[in-house]
């Protein structure tokens, strides 16, 4: 048996503005139109004959999370809730917990949610490959194999040829690991390119859950302790699992590549030639895309006149540029990036400058989504807001009122259903009501197409913590 997890915590700050805290870059769709939480759903259903995926993500994307894959039709096994990041160690100690706790002892296939694999007959038969070595006992890893001397990945130095005791399959590639090495300088890359010892940490892997557990119980037994009793004080929380809070923030964090696979003799490589690409940075996200004549990779409203090997992205508005060569430009309604596409790598230090200064443009978009839609901000001052709403079909949003400001909605799309105190009111297009302060209030879409409404908000206060919810069918 073959349990799919699906490691979906990053924060991808280097893909900034596009990547935030709340909307990281694995939900994204930044090369197709499936986010890249989806299409590594949909892989795995194709190598793994069980299907259903074992999701650990942070606990405030779990809606989106939820609706991403339901959108794909893949129902997930489980979705357990991280309260905050704490690496991969974690992460992969809670998926063998959980799956083994029923006795049994699954083959746990690990999938970081934000990579992109291009090749996947290549990909199925590295898998394959890779079964048999981890039903004897061996800690697999995918290196990939590089065809550039990358300085922004780890590195995995193979040793000798390895395969099944048994001979039940042709091993097509398998080497035991010599060594991890950290990301080289420009020099060393080169070195380890041309020797062909070397491959890419692509941090997937493929063990048993009982082997990866007897190996973190003898390397690094704090960190199972501590996610044995977060997992064991974990609450249901409507489809979600929400891992004890004060006992998992205690655990220390740790990638798994660190915590067991640089210690542990089980440790094999398999070599995957696949089009592989962790999207970790603007200038690989160039790379993978359909350059015109003059190499410039474009997306949304962009005009480009004697330009050159750029990326120009357009979320909002029209990106006009002349004559530049190798720049990424990236605009979204609230910020907008210039770099040369040689720092596309310190992106990153711009978004450790947002969060450090605590800016919104840090931790979220202008459009903001809810269990139940998307709200987006269109103008605001100091006592009014205007916003522009969406509520999917058959969704409701809490029943609620506000201490601080009133509220006006004007339907310009679907029906609504208004409740306001004891009245219940139904709106169509171009129709409006009026919420009054301090008034008991919810809002619900009966239709089949989704609602749209124009929100003004006026009052002394507009902040989102302004709620006080009597019900609410998410759980908030």
């Amino acid at each position: 048996m073959i349990v799919p997890v699906i490691l979906s915590g990053g924060s991808g700050t280097r893909l900034w503005p596009l990547s935030r805290q709340e909307y990281p870059k694995q939900l994204l769709p930044l090369i197709d139109d499936r986010s890249l939480l989806q299409n590594t759903a949909l892989r795995l259903r194709g190598v793994t004959d069980e299907g259903a995926p074992l999701v650990i993500c942070n606990q405030s994307h779990r809606f989106i999370v939820a609706e991403q894959l339901r959108q794909i039709d893949r129902r997930p096994s489980a979705i357990i809730l991280e309260p905050m990041g704490r690496n991969t160690a974690p992460a992969v100690a809670v998926a063998a917990l959980h799956s083994s706790a029923n006795g049994e002892d699954p083959i746990l296939a690990i999938m970081p949610s934000d990579h992109v694999i291009s090749d996947m007959a290549a990909f199925a038969r590295a898998m394959e490959s890779a079964v048999p070595l981890a039903g004897e006992g061996a800690l697999v890893t995918f290196g990939i194999v590089p065809d550039r001397p990358e300085t922004g990945f780890g590195y995995i130095r193979k040793g000798g040829r390895v395969g099944t005791t048994g001979n039940r399959v042709e091993i097509p590639a398998a080497f035991a690991v010599e060594m991890f090495v950290e990301k080289p300088d420009q020099v060393t890359a080169q070195k380890y390119l041309a020797s062909g010892q070397y491959t890419w940490n692509s941090g997937m892997f493929l063990f048993k859950a009982s082997i990866i557990l007897a190996e973190m119980e003898r390397l690094c037994p704090d960190i199972l302790e501590s996610c044995r009793g977060a997992l064991s004080g974990a609450q249901t929380d409507l489809d979600f699992i929400r891992l004890d809070d004060k006992t998992f923030s205690s655990c220390r964090a740790e990638s798994i590549d660190y915590a067991v696979m640089e210690k542990t003799s089980r440790g094999v490589v398999v070599p995957l030639d696949a089009g592989w690409d962790d999207v970790g940075s603007w200038q690989a996200l160039w790379a993978m895309g359909c350059p015109d004549g003059d190499g410039n990779v474009m997306r949304g409203d962009v005009i480009a006149r004697d330009c050159h090997e750029n990326l120009f992205q357009s979320h909002s508005r029209l990106v006009a540029a002349v004559g530049v060569r190798n720049l990424v430009v990236v605009e979204t309604p609230d910020a907008v990036l210039v770099a040369d596409r040689d720092q596309a790598q310190r992106v990153k230090e711009i978004a450790e400058q947002l969060k450090k200064e605590g800016r919104a443009e840090f931790f979220g978009h202008v459009k903001v989504h809810r269990p139940w839609g998307s709200y987006q901000t269109v103008d605001h001052e100091e006592r009014f807001q205007v916003k522009r709403i969406t509520v999917n079909p058959g969704a409701t949003l809490s029943l609620q009122m506000h201490h601080h400001r009133a509220e006006h909605w004007v339907v310009v799309k679907g029906t609504a259903r208004v409740i306001c105190d004891d009245r219940e009111i139904m709106l169509s297009e171009n129709q409006s009501t009026f919420i009054p302060l301090g008034t008991r209030h919810r809002l619900e879409n009966p239709g089949r197409i989704p609602l749209e409404l124009i929100e003004v908000q006026s009052g002394s206060y507009l902040g989102e913590d302004d709620i006080v919810r009597f019900e609410d069918k998410y759980g908030r």
